[in-house]
């Protein structure tokens, strides 16, 4: 009878612990407890897993599997039954799905684009348009990484974005240091982005695709800007606004780099995959740099620890890259990289392509007037950059760096002419860039910060061309010696004003030098200049408001000659959708690059790096002032900006001139004026542009007659327009279009192609650059497929098409006298790309 009683107000118990209120909550160790007694089963479990849990109590009719189903599906941790006795309860292989919605913590704003990550693993995702987000079989005990650029990063647990209720709420603060923030998160594709002082910043990380790539290629995607063009395809001659490519300046980690481009401009020489950001800016630049008087190109690479050991490795029909980032301690770690082509084992159809396109127009080809030839090349690049960083605490951190570029041509010929006469000819040539930099930065307080960096960099170009028979040895070099000191210094007057204060060192030597064996010749000239500069800006943001003014002062040790650069950058909000903005700059620069022959370096990159002297040479000199309006609303973008721009001081062997000017000396200006057009609409699926430029570009040489015609660069109108779209989410395609009005060119006189000086024969040009090319067009597409190969490894599959119609563009044309007949001259023609594919396969961990 004792023991029936006993079962009864067991029952009793049971029963008032499992059904109670339905909406009572009881803590996970009551139910545990419960539950060992009803099924006569042992739990084991960790206390710091369950004691801060509280559910409702399963039903009291369900047996064990049924309890334990239940509890599974309502709470975060993994219960298994080992046997009939022994129950576990933990943490160790469960998975949630989480969600939540990214906001702006003051505008409440989404933040289309935020970057989600699982915390040591590399999976994640990009917040849709409305800032929404969702990953599906997540650790229950992982952390959560969200970030934005321009926004400090937040580390939440898993636990608290877990979907079984409704998808949290996340706020990021901005970033109140960085004063130019993200206006436009998603301006063409995922990872472009507009600032708001109008520079457009690159995120390799989170870049999406675009037309013919298949990697985010730091300066063929910045040709997708309004107002950046390559007027021959190459990224060694990237024009902005109309200027030449050696007008832009190209930073890496503050290095000033000299070279910039693989396979003799149509690859990036800078890896992507380590190469964090992209900043660049085509007016109201920061006093902080000058030296360029087209653009800033600023590349920044890494500069956080990562904390865990992650790389990747790819491949394409060039080359094969790879890299690392190694924690070696919790406050040091190394960032690797490497890339090297495999040209010189095995060719591919777009190796052929390339180096047809490269070398056309160039000593590497067969000689055609010879009836027995054969001609052997070997061709190779390769570049690899490391990064040491050093946090020695949260305020002060060390950064190191260096970098190398280069290219190397093997080339050799023979051939038997009809006289049964042999010649034979072997030529070489390389191209390198070393740049080795440092960085101590310092947080002093939360208002003053400090940051000393110093660089080194190298640039060569050296060919050597030697003839059997002769045994006539002909070297060319060119080479570049650049070191530089920066100290800045940043003062927060308040949250909404930052002043910058500055000095920088440069000194820059240059040395040219042509020899000739047989018979003895040699030419060497070398230069050496030292720059002073000391620059200030106050840079202001407030709702509505961004004013940025500074001034740089700049000072030539040699020349005892002083330049005093103005900068403004001012962007006023009327309203909530519409913008008027007015940049303003002067800048100079003293080291720019000449033409003396076509056929220099054999004729493949026939361009040599030379100082100002202020007599033959002058200091280029620039003034560019622009006005714009912009308009955003609901994921639209309209932009409309008019700019003038005046480059002085530029010679004429700078332009690489097919014309009576050509071998004749003088200095002059440019003046390139326009409008630029961009509408770019964008949701979570696709984006769609379209961009419209048209620019006047004109030479005034007094020295010279006619002293005003059309310059090299003169493109009148620019149509580009492209779509992305993810047809899945791990599938996206991307097709775009150019046109553009052809570049001009000079005929010689007809009746008269040919002059005669003494015993040297011209080609006798009518007026310059009168006639212009057929129009340029292209259509470019590339499709991307990321899937995943195992737990923390995904891959990725880009395939890409230059020239999908295979379009013959002419992209430059001129004139030589006929060997066969000197009365008369030959035109010759310069042709872009073909139809040309290109396949990637990339992983990551």
């Amino acid at each position: 009878m004792a023991s029936k009683l006993r079962l009864f107000l067991f029952l009793v118990v049971v029963h008032l612990g499992f059904s109670q209120n339905d909406k009572s909550i009881v803590p996970l160790a009551t139910i545990i407890e419960q539950l060992e007694k009803k099924f006569d089963v042992k739990v084991s479990y960790s206390v710091n897993d369950v004691e801060s849990v509280s559910i409702k109590p399963p039903a009291v009719d369900l047996n064990l599997n049924e309890t334990l189903v239940y509890l599974n599906q309502n709470t975060l941790l993994n219960w298994q039954l080992l046997d009939e006795r022994y129950i576990t309860v933990s943490v160790i292989g469960k998975t949630i799905s989480i969600c939540g919605t990214i906001i702006d913590e003051d505008s409440k704003l989404p933040l289309y684009g935020a970057s989600v990550v699982v915390v040591n693993s590399t999976r994640g995702v990009s917040a849709n348009d409305l800032g929404e987000f969702r990953i599906d079989d997540v650790p229950v005990n992982a952390l959560i990484s969200i970030s934005y650029l321009g926004y400090t990063t937040k580390r939440v647990s898993a636990k608290l974005l877990n979907n079984s209720n409704s998808c949290q709420i996340v706020t990021l603060q901005p970033n109140n240091e960085e004063l130019s923030e993200i206006l436009i998160t998603k301006f063409l594709t995922t990872g472009l982005q507009k600032r708001i002082d109008g520079s457009v910043v690159l995120n390799t990380e989170q870049f999406g695709i675009l037309p013919g790539l298949i990697e985010p290629d730091i300066l063929q995607s910045i040709q997708a800007l309004p107002g950046v063009e390559s007027t021959n395809e190459s990224i060694a001659n990237i024009n902005v606004r109309g200027g030449t490519n050696d007008q832009n300046l190209v930073l890496w980690d503050g290095i000033k780099m000299y070279h910039s481009g693989h396979f003799f401009g149509l690859i990036t020489a800078y890896n992507p995959f380590l190469t964090n950001k992209v900043v660049v800016s085509k007016n109201g630049t920061s006093s902080e740099f000058s030296d360029g008087v087209s653009s800033t190109i600023n590349m920044f690479t890494k500069n956080e620890l990562s904390k865990k050991l992650s790389g990747g490795a790819g491949f394409n029909l060039i080359s094969a890259d790879a890299f690392l980032e190694i924690p070696i301690s919790k406050s040091l770690e190394l960032h690797v990289s490497g890339r090297r082509s495999y040209t010189d084992a095995f060719n591919t159809p777009t190796y052929e392509n390339y180096f047809e396109r490269s070398f056309q127009d160039s000593d590497i080809n067969t000689n055609e007037e010879l009836s027995n030839s054969s001609s052997t090349s070997d061709f190779f690049f390769y570049d690899y950059s490391a990064k040491l960083l050093l946090d020695i605490n949260d305020e002060h951190k060390l950064r190191a760096n260096i970098i190398a570029i280069n290219n190397n041509l093997d080339y050799a010929e023979s051939s038997t002419n009809s006289n049964n006469e042999t010649s034979s000819k072997s030529s070489n040539l390389k191209q390198e860039n070393l740049g080795v930099g440092f960085n101590y930065s310092a947080n002093w307080s939360s208002r003053f910060t400090t940051q000393l960096s110093a660089y080194y960099s190298k640039y060569n170009v050296d060919a050597e061309e030697l003839t059997v028979e002769t045994d006539q040895r002909l070297t060319q070099a060119n080479e570049v010696l650049d070191t530089g000191i920066k100290l800045n210094t940043n003062y927060s007057i308040n949250d909404n004003l930052n002043l910058l204060i500055g000095y920088q060192l440069n000194e820059t030597g240059i040395l040219n030098e042509t020899s000739v064996s047989a018979p003895s010749y040699i030419r060497t000239k070398k230069d050496v200049l030292i720059n002073h500069s000391g620059y200030s800006e106050l840079e202001y943001k407030n709702q509505g408001t961004y004013f940025r003014a500074g001034i740089r002062y700049n000072y030539f040790q040699k020349f005892n000659k002083s330049i005093i650069e103005p900068r403004l950058n001012l962007r006023q909000e009327i309203g909530n959708t519409l913008a008027v903005k007015v940049e303003g700059e002067f800048k100079n620069q003293s080291a720019t690059q000449i033409i003396d022959f076509q056929d220099d370096f054999l004729g493949v990159e026939n361009r040599r790096w030379i100082l100002a002297n202020e007599e033959t040479i002058p200091i280029s000199t620039s003034q560019q002032g622009s006005v714009g309006l912009e308009y955003n609303h609901n994921n639209l973008a309209i932009d409309i900006t008019a700019f003038h721009k005046t480059v002085e001081g530029i010679t004429a062997s700078n332009q690489g001139f097919y014309n009576n000017f050509q071998f004749l000396n003088a200095t002059g200006d440019y003046t390139s004026m326009g409008i630029e057009f961009l509408a770019n609409k964008t949701s979570r699926n696709y984006s769609a542009w379209i961009s419209y430029i048209y620019s006047t570009n004109d030479y005034v040489f007094k020295a010279f007659t006619p002293s005003i015609f059309p310059n090299n660069a003169d493109i009148r109108h620019s149509v580009s327009t492209a779509v992305n779209y993810n047809i899945l989410d791990d599938l996206e395609i991307s097709i775009g279009a150019i046109w553009r009005t052809g570049l001009p060119f000079t005929k010689p006189v007809e009746g008269n192609e040919t002059v005669q000086n003494g015993n040297t024969t011209f080609v006798n040009y009518d007026l310059p650059n009168n006639e212009n090319l057929d129009p340029f067009k292209r259509i470019d597409a590339s499709l991307t497929y990321a899937f995943k190969l195992g737990q923390g490894v995904n891959a990725k599959v880009n395939l890409g098409v230059r020239n999908l119609t295979n379009e013959e563009n002419v992209i430059n044309r001129y004139f030589e006298v006929d060997p066969n007949d000197d009365s008369k001259a030959i035109q010759i023609d310069n042709k872009s790309l073909g139809f040309t594919p290109n396949f990637s396969f990339r992983i990551n961990f």
